[in-house]
């Protein structure tokens, strides 16, 4: 049995698509089907799971009916706008926010579902 010492460690290597833009247009449910009939059943299950894949507290969606605007919407969409790179303004997620709330929830949860790609490990082979 011979001993070989391992010189380089396997590294994460996480290829992502850096683009600057969504990756589904605002009404684009065809896409995702099942999520898009999910929303339109069951719009606050919908909106509580999504936000909580996105790292944010489970309930947070359901503070949207204090507002004439849907605060929390239009927020989290800003929010996924920065973390991707995502352009865009304010004021259109304010338009989407209001005007199209189911759609921008579902579109997020498509947009999540793209970016997240999974990890892995370079230069891991086996010695021996």
């Amino acid at each position: 049995m011979s001993n070989k010492m391992v010189i380089q460690q396997p590294m994460a290597f996480v290829q992502t698509a850096t683009s600057n833009q969504w990756n589904s247009e605002i009404c684009d449910c065809t896409e995702d089907m099942s999520s898009c009939c999910f929303a339109f059943w069951c719009f606050p299950c919908f909106s509580c799971i999504t936000s909580k894949e996105a790292g944010e507290c489970l309930c947070l969606p359901l503070l949207d009916g204090f507002g004439l605007i849907p605060p929390i919407t239009m927020s989290m969409r800003v929010a996924m706008r920065h973390r991707y790179g995502i352009e865009g303004t304010m004021c259109n997620d304010c338009v989407y926010s209001f005007f199209c709330t189911a759609c921008t929830w579902c579109q997020m949860s498509r947009e999540m579902k793209t970016r997240q790609q999974p990890i892995t490990l370079v230069n891991a082979h086996m010695r021996g």
